[in-house]
């Protein structure tokens, strides 16, 4: 099939090039000239693992093409993807100010009956209001769909191509035939809604997901007041097959692009019609207090940080990403130098982003240089190299002996006995 994918950021490009590796042919369209040449060069602007290899397979095989030119693109093709950014307003709300945009330029280029397809995580009503901007421009027949994207930073790959469901909002069957010839090949559960309920899936799944974390913390945050493991009770609550063992393992909070924008967004939505969300709320002051957890652990250890040097292990949000919007490092590197420690921190990829987002922090060049001389070490993101770590050695490099275990990585007993004070979440 012809598809073209407007917007090359991070879902319009993993997108473009897992539909181009089943054998479509795909136009991706970005604004950024910039992002475009360097598309057209092989060169991938985000990491992701994976996406290197799948890029240029395609575009060798010429199944994959980048353009600033829409209207060309739209002409050419049978289905339309809107993969566009949708911040977080400073009200709550999703920014659709590049949804709009793309709406009516798509408008402006139809020139037959074509499915359009929201891929961007989007509010309730996203979906009416791009068929009402494009109706400004075109007169013919055009179908609007809700396919909202559930892919993980880390694994986008394999969650596209191996797919829990494919979900689709739709209002007739012209553009259902369409999708389901479309998403065929990956023979994954399809779920077919209205328009709404497909935009809702989203926000709600992301929602109950960062619940889930929230809760864990909470009950590690008892787990430390009566002598319990938090792991034990973790596995004991995911043994049971209506709790199931996902999202249950309690660290320093939650961050990235998806859950903190789509809960504040879920929670707006709630509000406009007159509803208080109670529970997203809820998640939400739980992990704002989550992410400065293991400073205040530090703080127990250590009353006065003046002065001390402080080893931080990963940056990024998760693994296996750069992303650190919303991440607990940020937070936590911030509040060590106000209480006057300097902080040495290494991450496998998130470095550059690093650069940008924390003032006064020292990049050390790997994890051994970042815990020298160090007072203090807290692992923030639980990269497997960090697990495999040689602990001996690190606590031969530091100056003091206190491990901070953000994400529940080492075993304690293994780290006292190297000489460790170690301290973890709930544990």
């Amino acid at each position: 099939m012809d598809i073209a994918v407007i917007g090359t950021g991070y879902v319009g490009l993993v997108v473009g090039a897992c539909l181009a590796d089943l054998g479509n042919n795909i136009a991706c369209v970005d604004v950024d000239e910039k992002k475009v040449e360097m598309l057209k060069a092989g060169k991938n602007p985000i990491y992701e693992p994976g996406l290197d290899e799948l890029l240029e397979r395609n575009i060798k095989d010429g199944r994959i093409s980048f353009t600033t030119n829409t209207d060309k693109a739209v002409k050419s093709s049978e289905i339309v993807f809107i993969a566009v950014g949708t911040p977080m307003s400073d009200s709550g709300d999703a920014d659709l100010r590049y949804v709009k945009q793309a709406a009516e330029t798509i408008g402006k280029s139809l020139n037959g009956e074509k499915v359009i397809v929201n891929k961007s995580t989007v509010p309730v009503g996203t979906g009416d209001m791009v068929e009402n901007i494009i109706k400004k421009h075109y007169a013919g027949r055009f179908h609007v769909v809700s396919n909202p994207e559930f892919l993980r930073e880390g694994s986008a790959i394999n969650d596209f191509l191996k797919p829990d469901r494919v979900v689709i909002g739709s209002r007739n069957d012209f553009a259902k035939k369409k999708m389901e010839e479309l998403y065929g090949p990956l023979e994954a559960e399809m779920l077919f809604t209205d328009l709404e309920s497909a935009e809702l899936i989203k926000y709600g799944s992301n929602a109950l997901l960062a619940v889930k974390i929230s809760f864990i913390n909470e009950v590690a945050g008892l787990c430390d007041k009566v002598n319990a493991n938090i792991d034990d009770v973790s596995e004991g609550m995911g043994l049971d097959k209506r709790i199931g063992p996902h999202f249950l393992k309690a660290g320093c909070g939650w961050g990235g692009s998806c859950f903190p924008k789509d809960v504040k967004a879920l929670i707006h939505i709630g509000e406009e019609h007159g509803l208080k969300l109670l529970i997203p709320k809820a998640a939400q002051e739980v992990n704002k207090g989550q992410k400065l957890l293991p400073v205040r652990k530090l703080n127990a250890k250590i009353p006065s940080l003046e002065g001390k040097k402080i080893a931080l292990l990963g940056l990024a949000f998760k693994p296996n990403t750069d992303d650190m919007r919303e991440a607990s490092s940020i937070e936590i590197a911030n509040e060590l130098m106000k209480q006057g420690a300097s902080v040495a921190a290494y991450d496998p990829v998130a470095m550059s982003e690093a650069k940008k987002l924390i003032q006064g922090i020292e990049l050390a060049d790997s994890a051994y240089k970042a815990a020298e001389g160090a007072d203090a070490l807290v692992l923030v993101t639980e990269w497997n190299e960090f697990k495999e770590i040689d602990l001996e050695k690190i606590k031969e490099l530091m100056n003091g002996n206190t491990l901070i275990d953000g994400r529940n990585v080492y075993n304690r007993k293994q780290a006292e006995e190297l000489g460790f004070e170690y301290e973890g979440i709930g544990k």
